[in-house]
């Protein structure tokens, strides 16, 4: 079977990460921003504790003007930002990503975040399964529907 929304979500990130990249090479210009929404609990991310307890879940960074020493890697970004005037040290895994946005220029992805749950897996297949037997025939045009009587 072919994972369409891992297909998907793979080159969706690929954008994401080629942004990254620019900003770490060029910088940002005065008008573009990104909002990164991001899963606080994943084992790959590095947060200071006082920030997890805040944001146990998810958070939201926000890199405009005063972001530090951003560099991107293969799996990961890290990058510095100011809380409440503490300067503090992120390093975020990619899997862990749930979307991105820059409202200057109107443009943001969503991500499904990767499912490592084996119920949740069962579960997909059983809807995908049932789904394709009730649509057998969904790529079957019949005519007779648009006939005049």
């Amino acid at each position: 079977m072919i994972n369409y929304q891992k297909i998907l979500n793979k080159n969706l990130l690929n954008v994401f990460i080629d942004i990254l990249k620019n900003i770490e090479s060029n910088g940002l210009d005065g008008i573009n921003h990104l909002y990164i929404t991001f899963k606080t609990d994943n084992s790959k991310n590095i947060i200071p504790d006082w920030l997890l307890l805040k944001y146990p879940d998810e958070m939201t960074i926000v890199i405009q003007h005063e972001y530090y020493h951003l560099s991107v890697n293969k799996s990961f970004f890290n990058i510095g930002l100011s809380f409440n005037n503490i300067k503090t040290d992120l390093k975020i895994s990619f899997d862990s990503i749930i979307s991105f946005a820059d409202p200057s220029s109107n443009f943001g992805l969503n991500y499904e975040l990767n499912k490592s749950n084996k119920k949740t897996e069962k579960n997909e297949k059983k809807v995908l399964k049932k789904n394709k037997k009730e649509n057998d025939n969904s790529n079957v045009i019949k005519f007779s529907k648009f006939k005049k009587n």
